[in-house]
């Protein structure tokens, strides 16, 4: 592997200018192809194999044409104090906006509240349903502009008027401004690391390639593959985090090869076999744990973790490629400033034994029981929260107060009751029922009489008679557990209804039952998922370090740290504890889809911090050192380094907080807490301490599983012995670099 990288390392350097343009070609070529590449049809959240997918797909075709999964906008009319809607003035005004908005070129119906009883009790507040035919990203301008000027006539009255739905929904935004700084805070740990503007300015030019080549291509293979919008947000996260983070370690080895006396080329090739073999092996956990979010059956899911999955796949291609073609471009320019001039100063820097990472090593050799303790202790507390972990799918519920669906929603909790808005649908097949309608009528009222149903809605047949649809309201809100409770009281009474419904069968869907469904099978598969990804990334690790003790000690590392950052979010974002200071308005359930990404996401970031910290270590150790001075040297080596790409990692992560969607802020702090968590306290502290205690042991691997395992030489150490010669001690004078 090394030799193979390191040829690699040497042939871009000295076709740079091929190896460049070839990749200006390929972002050029996807950009276009992105261009000219159809708008791919937005399909929707599906879950197959639960029930509310099952009787979603009964009602597409029981109901054909029915535009079930076209937009729809819920207008709410809220009377001034001391008024009500059915009032005169205000009747009309609701008439008028709902007879305008009929006239919009893709609406399919709207339907006026008077008629449908849609008035709260005290007729403080009523609501308006407009269904359109086309998806909501299939809207076009004039139809919202034609339902957004109906909407500003009912206010001229004196309404208030708010509006749910997804028809004018609010565009979430990806990260905005906070993006951008995060990619600042970026640069400047690179200048503080590297003290060179030329180095500082390479892993974030060359992440930007690899982000723009990623994110081209997945537009040009959207409409092929059904990829949305937010199947890129992810693959933007990992491509520009782990983009930076392997060009830093690849320019960092660079620059110690260089220290060490070889030419430009040579050390480009050094750097390509020993820290771009790391880089391959990080990416290639990360990649892992990415596709093996198919486990989970979540069709959105997949396709999220595979396009994220090429995002790095693209960073890892660039890193052993395009990073040694652009040295060759300003070989000199990387160098800090004492190495361009030689300097005194710098040769004794380089002689130096110690700097603060050797030094940190040291302390946690001397006493590796306190610290191991320690910080399994303060990550086990952090977990804590996770007793109280709940499940969801948030709504209109978690949105701003600012934004008019959050308004909206209050609003009609407030008038109709907070079950009002997580209705369940029941879909009743009476295809085999003797009296279709005496059978659906039986459904309904054995359904209507389980304690905690509020009413449930008049029958609506399809053309043929033998399906029906009813709309059932809980007494409680979409996100309580006890709605979840109800949907499987209703399931589990289902036997009882059916066998009095003659012939009939039903099921329950709705988005709050599709949402509970949702993170039932997300909690179902998080085992099997970790079985995969664990399994898989152990036996990785054995081919890179040789040895029994360091993988399992790494899966058992990424565990405290995905438990405490889930422990974190739970802190936050349910419990709401700090939860104004990241503009949190309001607490709930957590995303379902989230202990999946942590496990995910943070297993393949854990294992990149392993594979460059300890890979140092075993270079030392396979070259000689005893296993406590392997520790020191490593982290003397690499520390530095890897802090940096923890903080430039912690600061992208960051930048989405900023997000206006509560799912992808959820997800920045995450995974930016997780890897606080896995860098500074597991793999810096945790890490070094078991290795200290276990002694050679760590590196014990049994001689028939030695001789079973290929030996890939990660290390280098067939480059080592090559360039012994050359590498055997810094150059005590050199002649002054001219860049």
């Amino acid at each position: 592997m090394a030799t193979v990288l390191y040829h690699l390392g040497r042939v871009s350097f000295r076709w740079r200018w091929f190896v460049a343009l070839l990749w200006v070609a390929v972002l050029g070529a996807v950009g276009f192809a992105s261009t000219k590449a159809p708008t791919p049809a937005d399909e929707g959240f599906t879950m197959p194999g639960v029930e509310s997918q099952k009787a979603f797909d009964l009602l597409e075709q029981r109901f054909p044409g029915s535009a079930s999964d076209g937009a729809s906008a819920r207008i709410v009319f809220i009377a001034p104090s001391g008024e009500k809607v059915t009032a005169t003035e205000n009747k009309k005004a609701i008439e008028a906006l709902v007879d305008s908005a009929a006239d919009g070129s893709q609406v399919a119906s709207a339907v006026d509240p008077f008629a449908a009883k849609a008035v709260s009790k005290d007729a403080s507040t009523a609501y308006a349903t407009v269904s359109f035919s086309a998806t909501a990203a299939d809207l076009t301008d004039a139809s919202k502009k034609h339902l957004e000027t109906a909407i500003e006539q009912a206010q001229d009255a004196g309404l208030t008027v708010e509006v749910g739905g997804d028809a004018l929904a609010t565009q979430p935004s990806a990260g905005g401004a906070a993006e951008a700084i995060g990619i600042a805070i970026a640069a400047v740990v690179l200048l503080i690391t590297f003290g060179s503007m030329a180095a500082a300015g390479l892993p974030l030019l060359t992440a930007i390639i690899g982000v723009g080549i990623s994110m081209t291509g997945i537009l040009a293979l959207s409409e092929a593959f059904g990829l949305s919008e937010n199947t890129g947000t992810l693959a933007t996260m990992l491509g520009l985090a782990c983009g930076i983070d392997y060009a830093l370690f690849v320019v960092s080895r660079y620059r110690e090869e260089r220290a060490k006396g070889h030419d430009p080329r040579e050390a480009a090739g050094l750097a390509a076999g020993t820290a771009g073999s790391a880089v391959v092996f990080a990416g290639l956990t990360v990649i892992i744990a990415l596709a093996g979010l198919w486990v989970v059956g979540v069709p959105m899911l997949t396709k999220m973790g595979l396009a994220a999955a090429g995002a790095v796949g693209v960073s890892v291609l660039i890193c052993l490629t395009l990073v040694p073609a652009l040295l060759g471009f300003w070989p000199n320019a990387v160098l800090s400033r004492g190495a361009r001039k030689n300097s005194k100063r710098h040769r004794r820097k380089l002689l130096k034994t110690e700097n603060g990472g050797s030094r940190w090593a040291k302390i946690v050799v001397r006493h590796p029981l306190p610290v191991l303790l320690l910080g399994v202790v303060g990550l086990g507390a952090m977990a804590t929260p996770v007793m109280d972990l709940q499940l969801g799918m948030p709504g209109d519920e978690a949105k701003a107060t600012s934004t008019t669906e959050r308004r909206a929603y209050d609003a009609l909790a407030e008038g109709f009751g907070p079950g009002f808005n997580g209705p369940f649908t029941i879909v009743v097949d009476a295809k085999g029922a003797d009296d279709p309608k005496a059978a659906v009528s039986t459904v309904s009222k054995e359904i209507a009489a389980t304690d905690g149903v509020v009413s449930v809605s008049p029958a609506q047949f399809n053309k043929a008679g033998d399906t029906a649809v009813l709309s059932v309201t809980p007494s409680t809100a979409p996100t309580d557990e006890k709605t979840k409770e109800l949907v499987q009281t209703i399931r589990d009474e289902r036997p009882g209804i059916e066998s009095k419904a003659d012939g009939a069968s039903f099921e329950v869907t709705g988005k709050t039952a599709l949402d509970i469904d949702v993170a039932d099978k997300v909690q179902a598969s998080l085992i099997p998922y970790l079985a995969v990804v664990v399994g898989l990334a152990i036996v990785l690790l054995l081919l890179v370090f040789r040895s029994l003790l360091v993988p399992l000690k790494a899966a058992f590392g990424f565990l405290l740290s995905v438990l405490a950052a889930l422990g974190a979010v739970v802190a936050v974002f349910q419990l709401g504890h700090g939860a104004e200071l990241l503009g949190v308005e309001t607490t709930g359930p957590i995303m379902s889809m989230m202990p999946i990404f942590l496990v995910g996401i943070v297993f393949g970031l854990a294992m990149d911090y392993e594979v460059f910290l300890v890979s140092r270590m075993r270079e030392s150790y396979v070259h000689g050192d005893a296993p406590k001075q392997a520790i020191v040297s490593g982290f003397r080596h690499s520390a530095r380094v890897v802090v940096a790409a923890a903080l430039i990692m912690m600061a992208v992560f960051s930048g989405f907080i900023g997000a206006g969607e509560s799912m992808i802020k959820m997800i920045g702090f995450g995974l930016a807490i997780a890897v606080f968590f896995d860098a500074f306290i597991v793999r810096m502290a945790i890490v070094p301490a078991i290795l200290a205690l276990f002694g050679h042991k760590a590196w014990y691997l049994p001689r028939w599983l030695d001789r079973l395992l290929p030996n890939i030489d990660v290390e280098g150490e067939k480059l080592s012995h090559r360039h012994a010669t050359a590498a055997a001690e810094v150059p005590v004078e050199e002649p002054a670099l001219s860049r």
